[in-house]
């Protein structure tokens, strides 16, 4: 069966996206459309912030691009990020998901929490091991971040410096891609989301594209906000991944397209 993953491809020239490749070895044709275009910022600031790691109590990262950006910096940090990287790894280097772990640990840095599928989930781990800590966490984030983190750290007193490192914007071809994937293979079987920003972007246009057939797809989620945003626009969720990884989504809805 046809399943639309509305998701940005893996960087890699060598390999499939793990997605689709899962996707494949349950019997399905997957079809991958980028939702969301990325602008590094704030890179001079975030430098300096890299090199001072006595400042902080930590690091988190929540997504890969955050990573991404601290590997732009550091190209022209190599040595200075020599000198300062064990000290960084004295201290908790918190994320979420396998994908910004494997980035992290690219880094030189030990990741601590990459079972955690969201941010939700970290917190409880943040919360239990940086209870009555002094110095601030140091947060990368993007521009679109939601509250869940720094609202339940605050509410704990554990300090915590943001810093907006890249821009989140609607890749200027979703709206052609996706219409042309709509012309050429018709309605899925099943359009998976990956983000709250994936479902603002491309629902409304999922919606007219598909017209009445719009009831028969099967609706996917990476996880539970994502599938929050689904179900407050008044959509059912036919599947969410249990861990946001490819195989646990090809499971799911490998699942609900049998059901």
């Amino acid at each position: 069966m046809k399943v639309l993953l509305l998701k940005e491809p893996r960087e890699s020239e060598t390999e499939a996206d793990p997605y689709i490749q899962e996707l494949a070895s349950c019997g399905h044709t997957a079809s991958l459309i980028p939702v969301l275009s990325f602008r590094l910022v704030s890179l001079e600031e975030l430098s300096e912030r890299l090199l001072q790691p006595e400042r902080f109590g930590g690091l988190i990262f929540t997504s890969p691009r955050a990573v991404e950006a601290v590997q732009t910096c550091l190209h022209s940090l190599t040595h200075k990020w020599d000198a300062v990287k064990d000290k960084w790894n004295e201290k908790s280097v918190y994320v979420v998901g396998k994908a910004t772990a494997s980035l992290v640990v690219e880094l030189g840095l030990t990741a601590v929490g990459e079972d955690t599928g969201n941010m939700s989930a970290l917190a409880p781990l943040i919360l239990q091991r940086e209870a009555g800590g002094t110095l601030p966490l140091f947060f990368p984030c993007g521009s679109i971040k939601r509250e869940v983190l720094p609202t339940a750290l605050r509410n704990q007193h554990i300090p915590l410096e943001t810093l907006t490192v890249y821009q989140t914007s609607e890749h200027p071809d979703l709206q052609n891609n996706v219409t042309d994937y709509f012309t050429r293979q018709g309605v899925p079987a099943s359009v998976a989301f990956f983000s709250p920003s994936g479902v603002k972007f491309c629902l409304d246009l999922v919606k007219r594209l598909s017209g009445s057939q719009l009831e028969k797809i099967k609706f996917a989620s990476i996880g539970p906000t994502t599938a929050d945003a689904l179900r407050s626009h008044g959509l059912p969720v036919s599947c969410c991944a249990e861990k946001p990884t490819a195989k646990h989504l090809a499971a799911a809805i490998t699942h609900a397209l049998h059901a």
